[in-house]
């Protein structure tokens, strides 16, 4: 029953080993190590594209793409738009050229203006295709 006990234990103490080290390496390797301008084309050192991120931490800086109007949404929850203004928001969405649309949403984010829940896809949908055409060059 002993050797039982100690081998449980020995199970245990190599799993938490384990996991301590997958953690430390995550974030090791996830920790952006600074915030900087990005260039109109891509490194190609990164895994995706900072260009190409939704991210708002990939760059502070608030960038407007003739769409200083949607400030006034600050604050409104992506449930409460009516129809005219998400539809606002899907003129100016498609107005512009899909290489702008993640910068788009990232500039929102840093003004604190949420997307309409209903244009949500279709702006990821824009992303994600972005994203595949780029890997396929």
């Amino acid at each position: 029953m002993e050797l039982i006990i100690i081998v449980i234990v020995a199970i245990a103490a190599i799993g938490l080993i384990a996991l301590l080290a997958g953690l430390r390496e995550e974030r090791k390797g996830s920790a952006p190590s600074e915030v900087k301008n990005i260039d109109t084309e891509c490194c190609g050192q990164h895994a995706v594209c900072e260009k190409d991120s939704l991210l708002a931490a990939v760059s502070r800086e608030i960038e407007y793409f003739d769409d200083e109007e949607l400030d006034r949404f600050r604050g409104k929850s992506p449930d409460d738009y009516s129809d005219d203004e998400e539809e606002e928001f899907r003129n100016i969405l498609y107005t512009m050229s899909e290489d702008d649309v993640a910068g788009w949403v990232r500039s929102l984010q840093l003004r604190a203006v949420e997307i309409p829940a209903g244009l949500r896809d279709e702006v990821l949908m824009i992303v994600g295709e972005r994203r595949a055409s780029r890997r396929k060059q």
